[in-house]
């Protein structure tokens, strides 16, 4: 069999390897994958598109998705094993390859199954004979899948959200650090403003990682005017990891939602060490159920939210014990090596 990987982006993996061991950012589970399976890596790069790229796109995704699909559906057949990391790129490959009597298998990722759209297009297109597994990092994705399509168990494959350990881990303070920092980062589905509010009058510093020069999830996510204690900006990878390691609490605040929106956040901050308050959202449920690991909040909870910080921050013993089982949690269940080993798997059973 032959092994594909296509994503939905234009990454360079080799560049992203290279700094990678420099130590600049975390390793990119693509490339890992790629080299463990010898997998061709298939991106959105040069491909032209054409103006039935464009009339398709209404349909899904994007026309340098489709340009994609279609350059791939002319040169995939029945000895190949495609992985598509999200389905902006599954949906268009799954439509276009299904017609072909010789069709490759079709593994994808599904980060947003609770949207119409998607629901909509995998009922029109009848994408369940067409897609041979459905994967996803949240049971609630697969409730939504569930739903839409009938398909046994066998058809679906949970895997855990994962981050590079060798690079999100504990470390040294900031020399110079004056107060204490609540940090958080991402911008999908945040609520920073209730965030804000917890932590407007408290004597310490809230610094989040976090930057899009689109206004409309900005002006959701954040109040009109922040608080004096609070800040957002853009962190290169090695700043983030710091203000991880300066954080005395992470808080992943999230609006209510069926997506696994923060999960990466979540991941991280525990790989660092460090105390996590998260948004209890139906996304999140499956990192949230190991005790004594993270402290939940209900979505829109102020009370509950500056309970939780006062909490952590007037009990650093608390606090500590806290993010140290969170932190071995991490390192056994959601390292990068393991996810690796369980998706070569599971590409090399459907081969």
């Amino acid at each position: 069999m032959k092994y594909h990987l296509a994503l939905g982006s234009s990454l360079d993996l080799e560049s992203i390897n290279r700094e990678a061991q420099l130590g600049k950012r975390p390793r990119h589970i693509m490339w890992n994958l790629s080299q463990v399976l010898g997998a061709a890596v298939h991106t959105l790069r040069d491909e032209p598109i054409l103006p039935v790229d464009r009339l398709r796109a209404r349909v899904i995704s994007l026309p340098e998705h489709w340009a994609l699909a279609r350059k791939l559906a002319k040169q995939l057949h029945g000895e190949d094993v495609v992985y598509c990391n999200g389905e902006d790129i599954g949906l268009p490959l799954a439509i276009l390859c299904g017609a072909k009597p010789n069709r490759p298998k079709i593994i994808s990722f599904f980060h947003s199954a609770n949207r119409l759209r998607v629901r909509a297009t995998l009922k029109f297109f009848r994408l369940e004979e067409k897609i041979d597994i459905f994967v996803s990092n949240a049971e609630s994705q697969f409730n939504q899948l569930r739903q839409t399509l009938c398909l046994p168990e066998s058809r679906f494959f949970y895997l855990s959200e994962q981050t590079d350990v060798r690079f999100f881990c504990p470390g040294p303070v900031s020399v110079g650090k004056l107060r204490p920092i609540i940090a958080s980062a991402g911008l999908e589905w945040r609520d920073y403003k209730i965030l804000a509010a917890a932590t407007a009058d408290l004597d310490l510093d809230v610094k989040i990682s976090g930057f899009s020069r689109d206004a409309r999830p900005l002006a959701k996510s954040f109040p009109k005017t922040m608080p004096a204690n609070m800040t957002r900006r853009y962190y290169e990878w090695t700043e983030l990891v710091q203000l991880y390691r300066d954080a005395d609490i992470v808080v992943v605040s999230l609006f209510k939602g069926d997506a696994s929106s923060g999960v990466t956040t979540l991941i991280e901050a525990m790989a660092c060490g460090r105390p996590v308050i998260a948004t209890q959202t139906k996304g999140l449920a499956d990192y949230l159920q190991t005790p004594g690991t993270v402290i939940p909040v209900a979505p829109g909870d102020l009370k509950g939210l500056k309970a939780a910080i006062a909490h952590l921050l007037n009990t650093p013993q608390v606090a500590e014990e806290q993010a140290k089982h969170a932190y071995e949690m991490v390192s056994k269940h959601h390292n990068s090596e393991q996810y690796v080993e369980k998706l070569t798997a599971l590409l090399r059973s459907v081969g």
